[in-house]
């Protein structure tokens, strides 16, 4: 099924409409991409999720290699 495994964000149901209003119902998917994580799984996570969770991995980064210096 194609559902973030993070937030659980998945389809979302809507219409388009041609030209002459005629009515198509569709499903909208999120952007799923495949996301490493630290032990080696891999997980589908929605682009948002990855973005976040780069962000997280950038400030958390400085701050480990900080304590690591201190000691």
């Amino acid at each position: 099924m194609r559902k973030c495994n993070i937030c659980g964000k998945g389809y979302m149901n809507t219409v388009r409409r041609s030209h002459s209003m005629q009515a198509n119902k569709v499903r909208l998917y999120p952007n799923l991409q495949w996301l490493k994580l630290p032990h080696g799984q891999r997980i589908k996570a929605c682009t948002k999720c990855m973005k976040t969770y780069h962000r997280k991995m950038v400030v958390a980064a400085p701050a480990f290699a900080e304590a690591s210096a201190g000691k």
